[in-house]
């Protein structure tokens, strides 16, 4: 059986935007979802906060009830956990398809606000995560996924064409690559053939990757493109007009903890569409 989608909510508008984004995506996936909010009181005896938790109780279950008439049969349950939020919604993960979150927007210019609990589990989920703007721009683009040759792809390229097919979207798939450092100094004849040599090499890649996908899913509609310059620039400027951007998030520990690498920092916070994880090895 399919794990539930699990969205978190707190009342705040950006956090309703990503329930309602859940919901068609469990819709999508036929598959439970989940409404989930952390308390991370210990006590609910201290004045003011039995009224504060049964407050917060009523909007959960008003938001479930809403969910509940929209789905039709898809299963909606809710239940506020009494423990840290960012550790809430990694257990949930653990057993979840899908975890969804919301951010709020900033500007233009400064980008999206990813609050702290969001960014723990960016870094730490075991499962696929999905960041929801709070007024995300509806588009009837493509789902854009980005590749980086240098890691495992499968489970990237599997989330990207999954999510394509269900909402019958075309597929662009980009790679952005770079000359070697130090290309800058050679003759420009020089550098232009190690450039063109590069390209070949990583096209040959792209190809050998991203060829039995496409013949899995002939249902779907993928353009691909190899683009030069910074990934981190590149991947935000491609997912201007997309409906989702798919990334992979590497899973790995350092002695600081999980971390996320440039480019998905980047997505998810300079990205307007909303932004899937997918963690790999």
């Amino acid at each position: 059986m399919t794990g539930p989608v699990v969205v978190g909510f707190d009342g705040s508008p950006e956090s309703t935007t990503a329930t309602e984004w859940a919901a068609r995506e469990a819709q999508r996936r036929d598959c439970p979802l989940d409404l989930l909010q952390a308390w991370p009181w210990p006590h609910r005896d201290v004045v003011g906060s039995e009224e504060t938790y049964r407050h917060a109780l009523d909007q959960l279950e008003l938001q479930a009830a809403k969910l509940r008439a929209a789905a039709g049969d898809g299963p909606v349950t809710s239940a506020i956990v009494p423990t840290d939020p960012a550790e809430a919604l990694e257990a949930a993960g653990k057993s979840a398809s899908l975890l969804v979150l919301g951010s709020r927007g900033l500007g233009p210019v400064r980008g999206f606000l990813v609050g702290s609990v969001s960014q723990e589990v960016l870094r730490r989920a075991s499962c696929p995560v999905v960041l929801v703007r709070a007024e995300p721009a509806e588009s009837a683009g493509p789902v854009l996924v980005g590749l980086d040759l240098k890691h495992s792809t499968d489970d990237v390229l599997a989330f990207a064409f999954d999510a394509a097919r269900r909402r019958r979207a075309p597929l662009r798939v980009v790679h952005v690559w770079s000359p070697p450092v130090g290309s800058q100094y050679m003759a420009l004849e020089a550098m232009g053939g190690v450039a063109g040599a590069l390209s070949s090499v990583e096209r040959a890649r792209f190809a050998e990757l991203v060829d039995p996908w496409r013949e899995r899913h002939p249902e779907v509609t993928v353009t691909s493109d190899l683009v030069r310059g910074s990934a981190s620039v590149a991947l935000v400027d491609a997912a201007e007009g997309a409906r989702l951007l798919v990334v992979g998030r590497r899973i790995r520990r350092t002695l600081v903890g999980a971390h996320l690498g440039p480019v998905a920092h980047a997505a998810v916070h300079h990205v307007r569409c909303p932004v899937a994880l997918v963690p790999h090895v």
